[in-house]
């Protein structure tokens, strides 16, 4: 098993390297879309934002529940139909920060045993708290290479991690 302290240390610590990849942008600069056929910033941001709701509530469904049926998202749906080139990028960042500072105190109070607690995943099968938890903290670092790119492509510093 993982250092749980440390992945719960680091899925809190990445909420920083995100704000910090956008805070020099201007709104023009979020809502553009400088590589063909991919999101933009904004879109980018509020996609992270939705799915932080969805594997929070993954998580507290394996916390709280026996083997419970976690769903899956699709994400192309999401991004067409939730206006995301509409909404707030510093809403959107707060959502974030405050899902995962809640979180992560639920965490902190848990036993270690309960990280090896599963729910039935609808694509993937069985899921451990553990692998969920690292799913998240995976998520930002993931997109934090496509914020890089889309950086480069408007002519913007690519600020290291």
């Amino acid at each position: 098993m993982t250092n749980i302290s440390t992945l719960i240390d680091n899925y809190l610590a990445v909420v920083t390297q995100l704000k910090s990849a956008v805070a020099d942008m201007s709104h023009e600069q979020l809502i553009a879309r400088p590589i063909v056929g991919k999101w933009s910033t904004l879109e980018l941001v509020c996609h992270i934002a939705d799915f932080e709701l969805v594997l929070v509530d993954r998580m507290k469904r394996i916390i709280a529940m026996d083997r419970p049926l976690l769903l899956v998202a699709d994400e192309d749906r999401f991004t067409e139909t939730l206006g995301y080139q509409e909404r707030d990028l510093e809403e959107e960042l707060k959502l974030i920060e405050v899902t995962r500072s809640q979180m992560a105190r639920i965490l902190r109070l848990l036993p270690l045993e309960t990280f090896q607690r599963s729910g039935v995943h609808s694509f993937r099968g069985l899921v451990t708290l553990e692998a969920t938890l690292t799913m998240a903290t995976n998520h930002i670092p993931h997109h934090l290479k496509f914020l890089h790119e889309k950086r480069a492509a408007l002519g913007l510093p690519v600020l290291a991690n």
